[in-house]
């Protein structure tokens, strides 16, 4: 049986060596003026040493490079994927078409990873996009595990599922905290908002709190409670997922590299002894749980309800 590979989205450039001893395959970094809702901020310099020490490994690094492009950043995207040729980025991720064209232009060897987060919803989508030149799909995270399975019978390009770690549930180009306390009077930079990870939109009827996240992209409100399937990986393993994703965004690095070595272990428990794994599934939730913050119940997202859209 296939083994997925364990997608991580480190903080910093000091994470990779403790992410490739807890288990994780690849990586997701880059910089926000390429890349949307990143869970570090990764220079050049950060680029190229995260690449060096993970290749040295034999792990991957996929660099973002799907924000919303507007004219004014066009320009600076031959120039950045040219350097990701010259330190031998493994794949790119991206969402605009631009990024696509310049890539097959700059760089036509860097395999390309489509990533718009909400429209990979059917396997005839997935397939466009591989034709057109990407070797990856990243599902989008309101589909349940029916839809993915069906998606990956007919795919003939890898696909990527997030199974760990909140989700965006909205999105604006303005910096609308950064706006509002201007208003008041006051100051507040974008990168004094991306680092306090104590702002949230609170529902009182709910009793739920949504981190409220900016970076150069904007404002990105997110999820009230964390996806968490460690213990529910038998279908997506079965059908042969490509890439299980874990997401780190507003969360420390020490609790990305507990949640990795949870999730290495489930993962080849469950192709190598499926007994055991059975077994131990519910000890590595709880272990999970253990660490989890207080204000952040898990769930299943999207993957045993009706598919929302």
């Amino acid at each position: 049986m296939k083994k997925p590979e364990l997608l991580v989205t480190p903080r910093h450039v000091d994470d990779i060596v403790p992410l490739i001893e807890a288990g994780a395959d690849a990586f997701i970094i880059g910089e926000q003026q390429f890349g949307l809702r990143l869970a570090g901020e990764f220079s050049r310099r950060d680029v190229k040493q995260s690449i060096e020490l993970a290749h040295k490994s034999g792990k991957k690094v996929y660099i973002a490079i799907n924000a919303i492009f507007h004219n004014e950043k066009i320009d600076e995207l031959s120039d950045y994927i040219s350097f990701l040729k010259d330190v031998n980025a493994d794949a790119i991720v991206f969402g605009d078409p631009a990024v696509l064209m310049v890539a097959k232009e700059i760089a036509p060897s860097i395999p390309l990873h489509w990533n718009t987060e909400t429209t990979a919803t059917n396997w005839f989508t997935c397939n466009y996009w591989g034709r057109k030149g990407a070797k990856r799909a990243v599902l989008a995270r309101e589909i349940n595990m029916d839809a993915i399975v069906e998606m990956k019978e007919h795919a003939k390009v890898e696909l990527e599922v997030q199974v760990h770690g909140m989700t965006c549930m909205f999105q604006s180009k303005r910096s609308l905290l950064g706006n509002y306390f201007q208003y008041q009077g006051k100051t507040m930079e974008i990168e004094h908002v991306k680092g306090d990870q104590t702002l949230f939109l609170h529902d009182k009827e709910r009793e739920n709190k949504y981190p409220i996240f900016e970076d150069e992209n904007g404002t990105h409100i997110m999820s009230p409670n964390d996806i968490c399937i460690i213990d529910e990986l038998e279908e997506m393993i079965d059908a042969e997922v490509d890439s299980l994703k874990i997401d780190g965004i507003l969360k420390s690095s020490e609790y990305i590299i507990e949640v990795t070595k949870r999730y290495r272990q489930a993962i080849d428990l469950c192709v190598e002894n499926r007994e055991e794994y059975e077994d131990q599934k519910e000890a590595l939730l709880e272990q999970i749980e253990s660490i989890q913050p207080s204000n952040r119940p898990l769930d299943t997202g999207f993957f045993f309800k009706e598919t929302v859209y």
